[in-house]
């Protein structure tokens, strides 16, 4: 698992944003050089004075932005010049309480809107920049400005939001249809085709048809949009006639995403009640992406190791668990497919990793 919080000791007495580089070689004023270190870490030297960062490789850092909270005596590596899979975390508040939720809220909100932008503006050239909560569209208008002037400033870059898309409003389109937001895409959650399902699973009434009107209004603006399905014991039966409506009522999506349920957060407690087993029962997984590929909808699968899929649908499952908590079992290593998996959380319990791999 790649460490993206160690421990740090600053000389500044707010957080702040730096990049970090171990030489001067095309170093600006914002970044912060080495100056001492060692395979365990390193001293750097910016604007803001000095930082010592423990428990981390110096050459792993090199070029990473960085937030230093001497507060709170850590460095939070936001992000990682080698890693296509950098993802901000805006809030953790959420105002749904789903049953699986890897990430449970809290109720409280810390802004770190403007150290987060500062980020983005030093982020590396071309990058793709995911953006989650809780919810975060929570602080719309927060969030759309520091999109907003982070692609002005750096057309280059791109984001993925992950929203529950209920907070997108009419008044909203105009803005979202700007050119500059042709390079955002929204991830948002459908986990079926009727409320009473979709609001069980979210826990909020009302939900489904917040979601529909909000899907909506993005729709209007043209806005670029991922469906995202967990697959779950309560909606797996379900899954081909959410096909059938994605298929007549969504087709401007531009990906619909069938998810395998990550065992952390809410779920690892449910996970017996929760957990669907795909392996011995893949027919309402491949009906549900035979419609959709039907008619023309995008269907893949993230966060299932290829091997457990199905031949005819092995070249869905794509590499979709980040690279800083995926993890291989032993048998990982003799497949030819390895480098197309998405292998396994970190988390996901040893003794189903290793019944499940089957080297390809």
């Amino acid at each position: 698992m790649i460490p993206l919080v160690r421990p740090a000791v600053a000389d500044a007495e707010r957080p702040y944003v730096t990049r970090l580089r171990t030489s001067r070689s095309g170093a600006t004023g914002d970044d912060a050089i080495l100056i001492e270190g060692d395979q365990d870490g390193g001293i750097f030297s910016g604007r803001h004075g000095l930082v010592t960062i423990e428990g981390v490789r110096i050459a792993d850092l090199d070029g990473d932005v960085v937030l230093i909270d001497p507060g709170r005596g850590r460095v939070e590596r936001l992000l990682r010049v080698g890693s296509t899979t950098n993802t901000l975390l805006v809030t953790e508040r959420c105002d749904q309480l789903c049953v699986m939720c890897s990430q449970p809220p809290k109720k409280t909100h810390v802004d770190r809107f403007d150290l987060l932008e500062e980020a983005c503006r030093l982020a590396p050239d071309g990058m793709l920049i995911g953006i989650s909560g809780g919810e975060p569209t929570l602080y719309k208008e927060q969030l759309l400005t520091l999109i907003d002037r982070t692609l002005a400033a750096r057309p280059d870059l791109a984001f993925h939001v992950l929203t529950n898309g209920q907070h997108f409003e009419a008044v909203d389109i105009a803005r979202l249809g700007r050119s500059t937001f042709r390079r955002v895409s929204w991830g948002i959650p459908l986990y079926a085709s009727n409320a009473a399902t979709h609001d069980l699973i979210v826990g909020k009434e009302g939900a489904f048809a917040k979601l529909e009107e909000g899907l909506a209004n993005l729709a209007m603006a043209g806005a670029r949009v991922e469906l995202r399905t967990v697959v779950l014991s309560d909606n797996v039966d379900q899954l081909p006639a959410l096909a059938g409506y994605v298929a007549a009522r969504l087709r401007f999506v531009e990906a619909w995403s069938i998810m395998q349920l990550e065992h952390i957060g809410f779920a690892k407690n449910g996970w017996n009640q929760l957990f669907f087993d795909h392996v011995p029962r893949f027919a309402p997984i491949a009906e549900a992406l035979d419609r959709a590929l039907l008619h023309g909808v995008r269907a893949q699968l993230f966060n299932f190791p290829r091997c457990t899929v199905p031949a005819a649908y092995r070249r869905l499952a794509i590499a979709s668990i980040s690279d800083w908590k995926r993890k291989f079992a032993p048998a990982c290593d003799r497949c030819s497919e390895r480098g197309a998996c998405s292998g396994f959380f970190e988390w996901h319990p040893d003794e189903q990793t290793v019944g499940a791999a089957r080297p390809l």
